[in-house]
């Protein structure tokens, strides 16, 4: 099975976007992961609309929005037309989970879940029959560069037992390398989201290739 990779547009040279999406897109990878935060779900600031949109307009690839936000619901419609295919939010947020599945639908986007290392997997089991993809944080999120939590790895294998039959999509995030990759992978993970990785390499494509091998 072809692992996607979705690269995260964090550790990207800001000061020259226009050449790294075009970078990321030759290096073969299929998904741009665009992180948002609000300094309050996390103690970070990122990305925000006006950057989503003049990203979308210049490329064709697929758009990953992240909501790394207290309130996701009432940000979904303007995130969902500037441009995103996939709409995560946390489980964590301070938004009722199927109120905003709801509203993801509604503008006939993808809808993600996100649950940070500490929330256990069964608390998604609410949520199966109403999502595309499921985003496992093996780092807290909030900061680019961190290492991968091994201990995580268990929680991709329960949550791949979790879902079946069912046509839901693993993504893990944090500290994802060549080193890395080959363990999650093997618990199931069909998408993985570099950045740092993934940026600093001369050869992005010949690290994607690594990203993709099961060891």
């Amino acid at each position: 099975m072809h692992t996607k990779i979705a690269a995260s547009l964090l550790s990207a040279n800001i000061l020259h976007l226009g050449d790294e999406l075009e970078r990321v897109k030759n290096a073969g990878i299929d998904w741009l992961h665009y992180d948002v935060m609000d300094g309050w779900f996390v103690p970070n600031l990122s990305f925000g609309l006006p950057e989503l949109q003049a990203i979308s307009k210049n490329t064709d690839m697929f758009l990953d929005v992240h909501l790394m936000i207290n309130n996701p619901e009432l940000y979904i419609k303007n995130f969902a037309v500037s441009g995103a295919d996939l709409i995560t939010f946390h489980l964590e947020s301070l938004s009722d989970p199927f109120s905003t599945i709801r509203t993801i639908r509604h503008y006939n986007k993808q809808v993600g879940i996100s649950i940070k290392p500490k929330t256990p997997a069964k608390a998604l089991l609410p949520f199966l029959d109403e999502i595309d993809v499921i985003l496992v944080m093996t780092v807290e999120p909030g900061f680019g560069g961190q290492g991968y939590l091994h201990q995580l790895t268990a929680k991709i294998t329960e949550i791949r037992n979790m879902i079946q039959n069912r046509n839901i999509k693993i993504e893990v995030d944090g500290g994802i390398d060549h080193t890395t990759a080959p363990e999650a992978i093997a618990a199931g993970a069909d998408i993985l989201v570099s950045g740092s990785y993934l940026f600093k390499q001369q050869d992005m494509k010949h690290a994607v290739n690594l990203l993709r091998i099961i060891k």
